[in-house]
């Protein structure tokens, strides 16, 4: 299994990205280095989109770089998906908006992925320290993707239409 996930990010099909690169929307020092919720994140976010380009700022005791990269309009942060390792799927493209990766003594790299889809890969090691976790956002207004309830639901509502019908028709 770990060699099949493996093949697929350095598969052609899978994009790659790296520190400093034309996704990147910029950084935090020292950045994350515990458990934080989704919430204080999505703050962080928010804080690098409102900055201007190529500009550094102090707030909520971090440094935050904004990169030079701009990206048009940016949408606000709104509902997050935590996971780990640096194989990351995207789904369908638009679903996630940005992407904030923090590595253990660097700091929290945060990319803009919002025109990106399928499968992606992100740096195990920035300046010699590992991935510890990432976090994708999505923008406000968009729905988070349904997990499958719906469709359960809807099958259990059918089969007890099915049932009621059999013991009524009697």
């Amino acid at each position: 299994m770990a060699f099949y996930a493996a093949s697929l990010v350095w598969s052609q099909d899978a994009k790659a990205l790296s520190i400093g690169d034309s996704h990147e929307l910029g950084f935090l020092r020292p950045g994350i280095q515990k458990k934080t919720d989704n919430q204080k994140k999505a703050l962080y976010v928010n804080h690098l989109i409102g900055m201007a380009l190529g500009t550094v700022d102090v707030a909520r005791g971090e440094v935050y770089f904004r990169s030079n990269h701009d990206f048009r309009s940016l949408p606000v942060a709104a509902w997050a998906r935590d996971g780990g390792g640096r194989a990351i799927h995207l789904g369908i493209g638009g679903l996630y908006t940005y992407l904030f990766a923090t590595y253990s003594g660097h700091g929290t790299e945060v990319w803009y992925v919002g025109n990106l889809s399928g499968l992606i890969a992100i740096p195990f090691l920035a300046a010699g320290h590992h991935l510890t976790g990432w976090t994708l956002f999505a923008a406000a207004g968009i729905g988070a993707p349904d997990g499958g309830i719906t469709v359960m639901l809807l099958g259990v509502a059918l089969g007890v239409l099915a049932l009621a019908r059999r013991f009524l028709m009697r």
